[in-house]
């Protein structure tokens, strides 16, 4: 079996490096090692059991390729597996990956994938017999009927800094769309005038 990393076993980990080490190393080390700094010191000695039932927990069976952070020699124990990466979003995810989570790069693919994937289910929802409907699924017909206008005036809200943005962050990709559709219905009709 390989060596079991000490993040995932039940007991303490034992540190790698001495703390002379790592306070020459790392500016503040070691700032708490005084017990009266710690106010979880008395769980911390030794000789107190830390009530877990396991040595190493029991490996969740992994269904289809995870993504792994490559700071980790393998997956966690748990990971989620509610929504496996699918599609374009999915390639998005898998590749994002393959950077540090410290390098912006990997977090911006990410997100760069959720939009992915909010756009393909928007697309698939069309072969459905309920598309999405723009209109009603962002609220803007709340703004009318419950208030929403009077609510922003005398009121110290938080979302008054970035509502000036929200209808260009929602309605600009479906009026982009729209214009998309529309600009190749025309041209199709011309090919055909034309012919």
């Amino acid at each position: 079996m390989p060596e079991i990393p000490t993040p995932y076993t039940a007991g303490k980990p034992a540190l790698k490096k001495s703390a002379e080490d790592l306070r020459t190393r790392i500016p503040g080390w070691g700032a708490d090692l005084d017990p009266a700094d710690r106010p979880a010191y008395p769980r911390e000695q030794p000789g107190i059991e830390t009530g877990a039932h396991w040595d190493f927990p029991d490996r969740q069976p992994e269904k289809w390729p995870r993504e792994r952070s490559v700071e980790h020699a393998f997956l966690t124990p748990v990971f989620g597996t509610s929504t496996p990466p699918k599609g374009v979003s999915g390639s998005i995810r898998k590749y994002a990956y393959k950077y540090s989570e410290g390098r912006a790069a990997h977090w911006l693919l990410l997100i760069a994938a959720d939009r992915v994937d909010a756009w393909e289910h928007h697309l698939s929802s069309f072969a459905t017999l309920r598309p999405d409907n723009p209109v009603t699924e962002t609220g803007v017909l709340s703004e009318f009927s419950r208030h929403g206008i009077s609510s922003r005036f005398g009121k110290k809200r938080a979302d008054l800094s970035h509502q000036w943005i929200d209808p260009v962050i929602v309605g600009a990709p479906w009026a982009l769309a729209a214009g998309g559709v529309a600009a190749a219905t025309l041209r199709t009709l011309r090919k055909r005038g034309a012919a």
